[in-house]
């Protein structure tokens, strides 16, 4: 079988590279046929030519062009959304029903039809107008973005149709997507879809781009190359930072998603209410895809006392009478091994579990450990280590003060979440320890697991570091995820038919909303400099 060829400057082509690689099937061990290749610099190098010509270009397209596109592209996955299931359940063992047909591939698609309507609205811009000094701002694009996906996610964080995706595309950049290794075949289907929607749409043929995988000396040049713009990154914290260090040192934004244990502190009275509910919604929040979603809860904070101990022992039980799923891929597999003997190694104790399963394809027992809170403080770095699949930790604090001592002590989350007493009993501890949390993490949450990501315009998936790389912006939700892929521009005494459409007297589509003179309007810039009232 041939290898199979990259998207590069307008067309597919035979890559640069002479390495492979087979993806794997994860139920049995066993690779795919299809071989896919290793770019070299020489396909960046295309990439990043094709794409800052494109960029020129995407400058001058009218949002309506482009969310024209966006929308062609979301009709154009549904016209084979059959076939993409398929493909993804077979590149990553992840449920055609309900996960990757009824929940994903929607997503994925309406993500884009959002992404068109934030773009054709144009609020997001934050257009500014000082009639005064006649100074005019907004936010416009930024450049070409290169955009790396992760594992667990085939299709909503897929580096040629998701959330990074959208939102540098409905800004009009061009996107340069390097596909995940795990399920290459499936972004190929994608990138499918997404050259054809261009040639529908007549948008210039390298504004998306895609290649398979790339030598990691070489994604680190691509990141400090002066042609590019922005990076979206979701994946691990060591590959993360390294994209990091090569953006910052020349100056590029880096948007990076990477490691988050999402803690949960259950209150005491929350236990005594309803233990067995809760053991109920942890286990199934921790069993959600085998543990590999970015929210899964993988530390858990109790009071020591009986009803702690209770519901241990229920948590055991429900994971002992769950089987376990199957696993992304062999490299998922080792890391989930390798963190949980981290937490081993720094004094935790396992409940259950803990060890991989034998027989074909990737599988793990589910898992959970636990720790004493005065360990936990002594080896805390160590014990927030990401065990990424079905494994979790639990942190039994000896009292009040130890366990605001164990919040005060965690890393930067995308989520927390606090359960409490529904009558009141936990008000008090509650007061004490939200304030803490809420530092800590970008999404809050209260008598609730935090598995699950809502695509609506109010949801935060960012937070503070290790979680993200800037806690001020978000993944997901629009228009908010768009910003991440502007820049700001200001016009000083700039002639009025020079101005880009959206900085013009005219609101250009009577939907924009518009800061005036100081006041939000959708109005036009009356003559005398003031908002026209509607």
């Amino acid at each position: 079988m041939s290898t199979q060829p990259v998207l590069i400057a307008g067309e597919w082509r035979a890559a640069a590279g002479r390495k492979t690689f087979h993806a794997e099937n994860p139920t049995t061990g066993e690779p795919l046929p299809e071989e896919f290749p290793v770019s070299d610099w020489t396909d960046c190098d295309r990439a990043l030519d094709a794409a800052a010509a494109a960029a020129t270009e995407l400058r001058q397209t009218p949002p309506e062009r482009i969310a024209s596109f966006l929308k062609r592209y979301a009709e154009r996955i549904e016209g084979r959304a059959s076939e993409l299931v398929a493909m993804a359940n077979l590149e990553t063992a992840l449920p055609n029903k309900p996960r990757l047909a009824d929940v994903e591939l929607p997503r994925t698609t309406d993500q884009l039809r959002q992404a068109a309507a934030a773009a054709l609205e144009g609020s997001w811009r934050l257009a500014t107008i000082d009639t005064k000094l006649n100074l005019r701002s907004y936010l416009a694009p930024l450049g070409p973005v290169l955009v790396l996906g992760p594992n667990n996610f085939p299709f909503a964080y897929n580096s040629v149709a998701g959330g990074d995706f959208v939102a540098a595309i409905a800004v009009g950049n061009p996107v340069i997507a390097k596909a995940h290794p795990g399920h290459p075949s499936t972004s190929r289907l994608l990138a499918e879809e997404a050259f054809a929607a261009l040639g529908d749409c007549g948008l210039p043929l390298a504004a998306v781009q895609m290649i398979f995988d790339l030598a990691p000396e070489d994604g680190v040049r691509c990141a400090s190359d002066s042609r590019l713009g922005g990076i979206g990154f979701t994946g691990s914290r060591s590959g993360g930072l390294k994209l990091k260090a090569a953006a910052d040192g020349a100056g590029k934004p880096v948007y990076l998603e990477m490691s988050s244990v999402n803690p949960v502190v259950i209150l005491p009275g929350a236990l005594i209410e309803r233990h067995s509910n809760i053991a109920e919604e942890f286990t199934g929040s921790c069993l959600a895809a085998d543990g590999q979603f970015c929210t899964s809860p993988g530390l858990v904070i109790l009071l020591d006392g009986g009803m702690a101990e209770a519901f241990i022992q229920e948590v055991k039980a429900r994971l002992n009478g769950a089987p376990p799923s199957t696993l992304l891929s062999a490299g998922v597999a080792r890391q989930l091994a390798a963190g949980v003997n981290a937490w081993r190694e720094a004094g935790a104790e396992v409940v259950t579990g803990g060890n991989p399963l034998p027989g074909p394809g990737y599988h793990f027992a589910n898992t959970l450990l636990r720790v004493e809170g005065n360990t936990f403080l002594k080896a805390a770095q160590q014990l927030q280590t990401e065990s990424f699949g079905n494994a979790s930790l639990l942190v039994v604090a000896r009292d009040a003060t130890e366990a605001a001592q164990v919040v005060e002590r965690l890393e930067g989350n995308l989520t927390g979440s606090i359960y409490s007493d529904t009558h009141g009993a936990d008000d008090a501890l509650y007061a004490e320890l939200a304030p803490r949390l809420r530092s800590r993490v970008g999404r809050f949450l209260n008598d609730k697991m935090p598995t699950g990501v809502a695509v609506a315009p109010a949801m935060n998936h960012g937070g503070p570091f290790p979680a993200t790389g800037h806690p001020g912006f978000t993944a997901v939700g629009l228009p908010a995820a768009l910003r991440r892929f502007a820049m700001l521009q200001c016009f000083d005494h700039v002639r009025p038919d020079r101005l880009p459409p959206a900085l013009q007297d005219k609101n250009p589509n009577g939907k924009m909303w518009r800061l005036i003179d100081g006041q939000w309007s959708r109005s036009d810039v009356a003559r005398d400099g003031h908002p026209n009232r509607v």
